[in-house]
Order: C-alpha cells, then structure tokens, then sequence
C-alpha cells in the first residue's frame, strides 16, 4: 500500500483549486501544477488510459484523498427511538394525568359520613395504571414504525446509490462504475445528461455547456473547454456536449460534499439537539434525521440538498442558494388521494364537531330542565361538575369520530407496495407516486427503448441512388469514395463511448454500449467488414476541432475533422427529412456529387423515406461538407481564413448527402397486450415520438395505439402546434381541449410539445373526473414534462440522470409492461386505504352514535374509555395492517380509473357504511333497550363507580364480534358477493383476524376491572356470536340494493379542495428520494404537524383526571 509521500499534491491544494473558475484557475494549474499533464502527473494518472485497474493502486488513491461517498448519519438504535417518541407532547401530558389520577385515585379524604368502597379504590388505580401501559404500548408501537420506515428508507437510499453509474477509463478501457467506486485520478467521461458525481478538471472536450444552477442559483448554461473553463463540479449537469475530466475531489472534499458538510448532513452526533428540539413543533423527528440521510445519499447523485438556510448563510453562498431552494420546494403539494384524504377529514371533522356540539347542548339543557325547571332546584357550584362532565363527553365523542388509524394505513400500504414494486421493475423514488399510478387515465409514452426493445440495427440503406430494401450492400461493390465517407462518417461523427462489443457466446448478438442508434449505425459499419476502432484509433477524439452534439433542438449532430491535404471536414448525421433539408448534393452512381434540389427532395421522400417509414423503420439521414484552402469542387466551400464555428446557421447548410439508412427498433412483443390490457382497465394510451409521422403510425399500428377505422389523430409537431395556439403564439385551452381526447400519435415532437400536451390534460376540465397523467421520459429535455406529470417515469437503462432526478418512479428494465404492474399497484395501494375507510368508517359512525344515544338517554356512553381504547387503537393499527397488505389481483384492470376527481368513498361503499352501521345499531340498540327480552341480567343505569356489568359487557362484546366480521365484509368495496375469494392469499389478515379474536376473548373473560369487562357465560357468547355472523347475511342483502338508487352526494372524499392545514397521511411527512421536485396534482400545502395516537389518549386520561379532580373538589366541599 502507499503512502501520501507519492503524490506531488494533497487533498488541501485540490480543493482550493476546485474553489477556483476561469482564468484564475487555468493560472493555478499552469503556475502550481504544471499544467493539465503536470496535474496527472501529479496524481499518478494517465489522460487517455486513466489509473490501472489494479486494486492496490484504487486503494491507495480512495486511503489518500477519500472515498466518493459522504458518511450517512448513524441509524438511530430501537431504545433511542423510544425515547424519542416519548418526547412526543401528548404522552407528556398524558404520563403526568396518569400520575395524578394514581394520587387522587391512593388518596382518600378522612370523611366518616362517605362510604369507601374497596373496589372503587382498586379501579381507580387500575384505570391510572393502564393509561401508562397505554403509553407504553403507544411507545413501542411508533419506535417501531420508526425503526422499519427508516430501514425502508435506508434500503432505498442503498438502491437508488447503485443504480447511478458512470462511465471512465481504467486500463485505457471504458467501465461504468457505480458513482461511490470513483477515485481521485480516475479520467471519467462525461456526456449530454449527466449528473456529475465528483469534481474534476476538464481534459478534452466538445461543446460541452454545463448548468451550475443547483451550486450556483445561475440559469445560463456555462461553456466548458480546458483552454477557458476547466472545472466541473459535482452536483451540476450536462446539458450539452461531450468531454473527459480528471477527477480532483470526491465525498465530503467535493464542493457538494462541503456543503453538505456545513448543512450538518455528516454529523454523527445530536449537536443541533436545541434546534431541533425549536422546530419540532414544524419538523417531525423522523423528518430531520432522514432528510439528512437522504440528502447524504443524493449528494452524489446531484439532487439538491436540504438543510437551514440560516446555518450556513455566512459560511458557504453556494449552500445558501442550495438551502433556500430546498426550502421553498418542501412546500411539497397533495398528490391525488392526499388531496382526497384531506377533505374527507374536514368533512368528518365537521360531522364529528356538529354531533359533539349537539350532544353538549343536549345534555346541559337536559340537565337544566330537570333540575331548574322542573325540580326547581338553585344552582349550586357542584352542579360545575357535570357541565364540565358533559364537555368532556362531547370532547370524548369528537375524538372517536376521527379515524386515526388512517395514517398508518397509508404509510403501511405505501411502503409494503414499495417493496412489491422493486421486483415488478419499479424503483419507486416518491411514495405517494404508488397511488397517483392508480388514478391514471393517461399514459404518455416513449417509443425507444419503453414500446420497442432499444436494440437498433440498420436493415435498409439507400446509397448511391440504389434502395438496398432486402440485406446490405457489400463493400467491394460500393463507390470507393462514398465507402469511406460513409463508414469514416459514423465511426468520427458518434460518440466514443458508443461501441458495439463482440458477441460473448458463438452465435450470440452483440453488446451495444451507449448510445443506441449510433450503435445501430456501427453494427452497419460492422455488417460492411469494416472496424470503426481503426478509424477512430487514426482519429482520436483529441484532435477532433468542433463537435455539435445531437440535442433535440437541433435534431442531429456534426463533427468537423481536419481534412487530408488542409481544409476541413464536416460529418453531419440526423433526421432523414432535417440532413436532406441542408443538403444541396447528393453522391450518385459513380460517387460524384449531384445537385440536389427541390424535386429530387420530394422524390427522395416518396420513394426511399415514406417506405421506410412504412416499414416502421427510423430514417437516418449522413452527410458531409468540406472547406478547403484551394481548388474547391461543385460541392466544397473554399475558405481563406480562420472559420467562425459558432455560426452553426453557416456550417450545416449546403452539405452533401451521402446515405439514408433505416433503422429497425422492433416493438417488444410483450406490448401490444400491456397496452390492450391498458386500454381494457380505462387507461388511454399516447405515443410521444421524435420520429416522423410515418414511422410513428406504423409502430403505434404494431402496438395497438392505433387502430384501423377508429377515429383518432396522429400529429406531427407543426400541425400539432398550429392545431392549439392563438393568433398570439399562445397555447389555448380550449383548442387543446378540442385536439387531445383523440390524439394518439404525437411524431416530431420537441421536449416543449410533450410538456404542452402533459399540461393541457392536467389543467383540461373536459372529463367528468379530471385526467390524472403518466409521462415516460429517458432524456435531460424529458425533465419538465417528468415534473409536471402526475406520475414520471425515467428509463433506468437508456436514460439520463437528469430525467431520473425528474421523476417519481424509475423503470429499471425500461420496459411499458412494468407501467401496467404500476397501476396494478397504485390502485391496490387505492383500494386497500379505500377499504380500511369502509371498515373504520362503519366502526366510528356506531361508536359515536351509542356514545352520544349512551349520554343523552342514560348520562354514560355503554362503550368505556378503556374499551374504546382498544377499538381505537389496537383495532385500528391490526385493521390496518391486515386490509392495507392485499396482493394485487388482474381485476384491479377490469375497472376504470377514478381519476382526479372521482369520491373517494363511492356511492357503494356509502350504502356499505350505512347500511351495516344500521344493522350494528339496531343490535345494540336492542341489547341495550331491550335486553331483558334477551334473557340478560339488565342494569342500565349503573352508578359511576360501579363494578363490571354483564349487561354492558355484552354491548361491549357484541359491537367487537361485529366489527370483526364486518372487516372481512370490508375486503371487498364494489359491490362483490363473494367476501371470501382471495382471503387465503392473504396469511397476514388471517394471522391478524384470529389474534385479535382470541385477545377479544381474553379481554372478556379476564379483563374486569382492567378492561370494565365481566366474564361471560355461553347463553352470552352465543348471543354474541350470532348477532355477529348476521353482518356476513346482512352483507349480502346489502349487496343486493343497486348503489345508483343513492343520490350523487352520497359520496365523500372529493380531490378538487381548497387549501388546508390538514394533512392526513403517515409517511409524505418524511421525503423519499428527490422529494424536491413538487408536483401540482392537489393544489394544497402540506401542513407541519403530525397526528399521533397519544392525542387520543391524551383526551382519555385528561377524561379521567378532570372527572377525579372535580369529584375530590365536590366532595370535599
């Protein structure tokens, strides 16, 4: 292993550099280093070959200069997490009731004309005592919660790592490596759409422009070239160009990682306890940590960092920029069902205020009636008690109608999905991305490499005026001229890091790397016995004078080389209608340059490029153009001085053509049926293209997009855009409202178009329930359409780190069938939180109303706090669990999507609701009221300290047993008979179904003072159990009843609210991956708190405190 003494330069002069741009540091590494080949020298590397590929010589560079990864914050163990979440205020306060209630319940006034009842004393300390283990429980349950989330977090973060790879040279080889096995002194290249992982000094380059805005807050696009600006920085973007750098900081020594460094992201230890200890009333601890953790990973990956701006305004201008805009992009908006959950809680909130307000009033006026009106009583101060008793029934009613077990729903049912997914091909980067893909009407898509297999091969060519439909033309019988022009312009005018590698096994195919079409391109140099590798070894992308790098403005791409002789060479390659557009000759028979015009255009369209593009073939357009110094020909442009190559208008026109090429991109065969399958389950699919209308139709034929004699459109980007814009220039709504339900094919198109049309639907308000939009995007101009869809998704393979960062879910097999298993999942994770509301729902409504019938007919609620603790939380958290971990099934397809706009609780699951809430009523009602008629041993109107009852018991029992069936009843939400199908599949609900019954037995029958509860026998059970399994009878003759005779406003849950403070959710309060990139699918600011279950305990214990307060405060008066 070496030492540091090997290398000329260490870690504190590289960062210095690196902090340096322009002139000045073109000056430092001239004066200090000795320039670019003093500066590898320096650091023991080679600019063509790079470090040896030897482990030792790797080691040493990562033991000198660091390693390329910035150390995550250390996971925080299962008792520190604990102790966390009883920082938690609610617990608080709820261990301090618990305390006093202990004293009050120990302490007994030295009163001889009070009676003291010795089981009235043991319930009082029972009752204390089992709001601490309450507490206890409510613990362990968030530490653990917090445990697997973070776990989840950590595993995702750990795959996102690995999944971003980049490209150097080891051994004088190319490798993609993943981004943390970078050294110091690796020659890395870099290439248009990718995000930087480590900064480095620039080698060569071509066209290289960079965007600094997320170090910098710079919009412009910044010219690289090791002759004016040299340095790259981790974190930035190619936006254009190529280029190589020799790496020069990696980790926490890169300017990202100092940021991050002063952000407080690689603190191992609680320093900024007090600060966050201030904004815990706004950030969650979970938040803070892994906010951290995540900007610790993507550190690496170039997604922007999160942090306090205020922390690091004075140190570092760079992280002030990067923190302010974290900042602002936090403000994150509601997806679809947030949106939705949201205004079901208002609603809910508002019905649970409305029926608590009335049960106050109720019992106050009652109270003031019998005794002031009727008995004629005078007010005394006790009477405070029970107006204090009825506002704390009311607050005890309110508290029950809100269903709190709904967060954990979400979190479970997003992160179980989560994990599905990974094996479905799906890397979800954004959690709520799962159940927006459930709402999707519409699928935007790609056609490279998503609809067709990304594996390009030339099978038709057009050279020297013969159409070669039918095989390749053979070497020797090709104009010598135009053979050279032909194979030296593909191999000089693609990208050095497209290579087509021999097949590994006899018979087997070739290995393409990089890019695709340059790759189809070479395989055809290949097919003509020729070697690209040759000619690129006698031109090496050093001497190459100018590259114009295809983007997709310019629609191709040239590469001037010095000609043999002096003068220059242009090779220009591209569309086939774009090449042939700037071409004034073409080469002909013999290879000479024939004038080529207007006529011979439309010719060359007609005969060669519409049946190619019928074939559903690409069209390639290659053509050169030379300046020379004397004696130009018809074709060549003669030139005196020096020539301005940033008059791109000037160098591409007036070329010669030398070939059209088609290109073959066979459809994947497994698509036609993924996108029937699509089109079965509601969802509209659309072909956005670069290619021209020809070729698009007949893929978009292939595929089933289109079909024969149906009335849809297929555009080309000029007509698409004349088609819905103004006189003015601007896109009108209403002309795009017109254009897009029977758009199918959008071919020519530019980045601009596809965020035109994404937009257009979101914003249309031509359906009933507005559309919800899937966009595919594999390139860096792909970004603002990514953003703005509902859900994007980046091609993990051919696509470029910055369409990742854009999106929310990464196919990592770049394949549209693994599009359909997303919606399978997204309306899983839909239905599954659907279901848990069917379930709590039916619960809360029949909770409230005995609670509020049980306090205004016989001053109590038949159902006790502790009981209802049980209900509450232990119910909610198993219900939860068990209806939020369903597989997906193919009937997810057989329905339509809800869309934006569609209830979330349907007319279905209302009548659901309603009707087995009636039933569960009526047999409480029953018992209660009339439980003599039962055979039951009747006390109604118990003292407040009296022991358990049967009578109440059974209540108790009899709604548990219900509840419990009702949430098999409750697995299925539209409507079907057979409740049962599937339940098998499912060993989590079937575990979880019978512990909670075999604890509700217990509970009954052991329980007593703990629970309120009194043993039991089988005359009882029997009662009970019937009256339960009725609900699976009762279930069927509900779902008898049409669900269309209900009015449309039977239904709740709609996404089109206003902004709220509320937000009902377990996990969106913690960000995944690239979480800064806000979508505008809800329109509603997420609030910055958190429900926790000890809220709801809170209330119960401050029920149980005031009343033994009030009661000691009357009775000692």
């Amino acid at each position: 292993m070496g030492s540091k003494e090997e290398f000329e330069v260490n870690v504190g002069e590289l960062r210095s550099l690196m902090e340096l741009r322009n002139q000045e540091a073109l000056d430092k590494i001239n004066s200090e280093f000795g320039g670019i080949d003093g500066l590898c020298r320096k650091l023991r590397t080679d600019q063509l070959n790079g470090l040896p590929n030897e482990k030792a010589v790797l080691e040493n560079h990562r033991s000198v200069f660091g390693r390329n990864e910035i150390p995550p914050v250390p996971a925080k163990s299962f008792f520190r997490l604990c102790w966390d979440a009883m920082k938690d205020v609610t617990l608080i306060i709820l261990m301090i009731a618990a305390i006093v209630s202990l004293a009050l319940s120990f302490y007994q006034p030295n009163d001889p004309k009070k009676h003291v009842d010795k089981s009235e004393q043991q319930a009082g300390w029972i009752e204390g005592a089992a709001i601490f283990i309450a507490v206890i429980v409510v613990v362990l349950v968030t530490a653990f919660n917090d445990w697997s989330k973070e776990k989840q977090f950590r595993g995702l973060q750990s795959k996102i790592e690995t999944e971003h790879k980049f490209s150097v040279i080891r051994g004088g080889e190319a490798i993609d490596l993943p981004v943390h096995e970078l050294v110091v002194g690796d020659v890395a290249r870099v290439k248009y759409g990718d995000l930087l992982p480590a900064d480095g000094i620039l080698i060569q380059s071509n066209d290289l422009k960079i965007d600094e805005s997320s170090l910098t807050g710079e919009s412009d696009l910044i010219k690289k070239s090791p002759d004016r600006d040299p340095i790259l920085l981790s974190g930035t973007h190619a936006m254009e160009g190529s280029g190589r750098m020799v790496i020069t900081a990696v980790g926490v020594n890169s300017q990202t990682g100092i940021i991050m460094t002063l952000l407080g992201a690689t603190k191992e230890n609680g320093k900024d306890s007090k600060d966050n200890s201030k904004n815990s009333k706004e950030n969650s601890k979970e938040n803070s940590q892994q906010t951290k953790e995540e900007r610790s990973q993507v550190a690496l990956s170039g997604i922007t960092i999160n942090g306090d701006a205020k922390k690091v305004a004075n140190g570092n201008a760079a992280a002030s920029v990067v923190a302010s805009e974290a900042a602002e992009e936090n403000t994150k908006t509601k997806s679809v069902l947030q949106g939705k959950l949201s205004s079901l809680a208002i609603q809910i909130g508002y019905i649970g205020s409305i029926v608590a307000a009335a049960t106050v009033i109720i019992l106050i006026v009652r109270h003031c009636v019998s005794h002031y009106v009727i008995q004629h009583e005078e007010f005394n101060v006790s009477d405070l008690k029970h107006f204090i008793d009825y506002i704390i029934i009311g607050v005890t009613v309110l508290v029950i109608a809100v269903p709190e077990g709904l967060p954990l729903a979400i979190t479970l049912a997003l992160t179980y999905s989560v994990k599905k997914m990974m094996k479905d091909n799906n890397l979800v980067r954004h959690l709520d991305a799962c159940e927006t893909m459930g709402n999707a009407t519409s699928i935007c898509s790609d056609k490279t490499g998503t609809l067709t297999t990304n594996r390009m091969a030339v099978v038709q060519s057009y050279i020297n005026e013969k159409f070669y439909r039918e095989g390749h033309p053979k070497w020797e019988d090709l104009d010598e001229k135009t053979r050279h022009l032909l194979v030296e312009g593909i191999s000089v005018n693609s990208g050095y890091n497209s290579q087509v590698l021999p097949p590994t096994t006899p018979g087997g195919q070739r290995t393409q790397v990089g890019n695709k079409t340059e790759c189809g391109l070479l395989g055809f140099v290949l097919d003509l016995n020729q070697s690209f590798e040759e000619i690129r070894r006698r031109i090496p992308e050093e001497v190459l004078v100018k590259v114009y790098t295809f983007n997709s403005e310019r629609k191709s791409m040239m590469t001037v080389i010095h000609k043999e002789g002096g003068g220059y060479r242009v090779y220009a390659k591209g569309a086939s209608e774009i090449i042939l557009a700037r071409s004034k000759f073409m080469l002909g028979a013999n290879g000479s340059a024939q004038k080529f015009e207007q006529p011979q255009l439309e010719n060359m369209v007609k005969n060669v490029i519409e049946p190619m593009a019928a074939d559903g073939l690409r069209t390639i357009g290659l053509a050169y153009k030379d300046f020379v110094t004397k004696d130009p020909s018809e074709n060549e442009v003669l030139i005196s001085g020096d020539i301005d190559w940033d008059n791109e208008q000037v160098i591409r026109e007036g070329m010669t053509a030398i070939a059209i090429v088609g290109i073959q991109d066979p459809v994947r065969p497994e698509v036609p049926e993924a996108i029937a399958r699509c089109q079965r389950a509601g969802i509209t699919v659309r072909m956005v293209t670069g290619d021209n209308i020809n070729t698009a139709r007949s893929i978009a034929t292939s595929c089933g997009i289109l079909k024969p004699g149906a009335d849809f459109l297929a555009l080309e980007s000029k007509e698409f855009n004349a088609r819905i814009r103004d006189s003015d220039g601007k896109v009108s709504q209403q002309k795009l409202d017109q254009i897009w339900p029977r758009l199918r094919v959008l071919a020519r198109a530019q980045p601009s178009d596809k965020y035109v049309l994404v937009k257009g639907i979101i914003d249309s308000k031509n359906t009933k329930n507005r559309e919800v939009v899937a966009v595919t995007g594999d390139g860096t101009n792909d970004a603002p359409a990514l953003k703005k869809a509902d859900v994007g998704f980046a091609m993990g393979i051919a696509g470029t780190d910055v369409a990742k960062e854009a999106s929310d879910i990464i196919l990592t097999d770049d394949n549209f069938t693994s599009i359909v298993k997303a919606v399978m999942w997204g309306r899983n994770v839909y239905d599954s939180i659907a279901k848990f509301l069917q379930f709590q729902l039916t619960v809360n409504v029949v909770a409230v109303t005995i609670a509020f019938i049980g306090a205004c007919s016989i001053n109590d609620s038949p159902l006790k706090a502790v009981q209802m603790l049980w209900v509450n939380l232990i119910m909610d958290t198993l219900a939860s669990l068990a209806l939020a971990t369903e597989m997906p099934t193919e009937d997810l397809l057989k329905r339509k999507p809800y869309g934006r706009t569609k209830s979330l609780i349907s007319r279905t699951m209302v009548k659901n609701i309603v009707g087995h809430s009636i039933y569960q009523l009526t047999v409480l009602f029953i018992i209660l009221f009339l439980g003599e008629n039962l055979g039951l041993e009747v006390k109604r109107w118990p003292e407040q300290d009296d022991p358990p009852n049967i009578h109440f018991t059974v209540i108790f029992n009899a709604f548990v047993l219900m509840t419990l069936v009702n949430e098999i009843n409750s697995r299925k939400i539209h409507g079907e008979r057979n409740v049962f199908k599937g339940i098998f599949t499912n060993p989590l609900f079937c575990i979880i179904w019978i512990t909670t019954l075999i604890s509700q037995v217990l509970i009954v029958h052991f329980g007593g003072f703990w629970f309120k509860t009194k043993a039991l026998g089988w005359k009882e059970w029997a009662i009970c159990i019937a009256f339960g399994l009725g609900e699976i009878i009762w279930g069927q003759i509900i779902a008898t009843i049409p669900s269309n005779i209900l009015p449309k406003f039977f239904s709740f849950g709609r996404g089109e609210v206003q902004p709220t403070s509320i937000l009902v959710t377990g996990e969106y309060d913690i960000p995944e991956a690239g979480v800064q990139l806000s979508k505008e699918t809800g329109g509603i600011k997420p609030a910055h708190r958190e429900a926790r279950p000890g809220q709801i305990l809170w209330l119960l214990g401050l029920t149980r405190l005031q009343t033994q307060i009030l009661k000691e405060l009357v009775e000692k008066r």
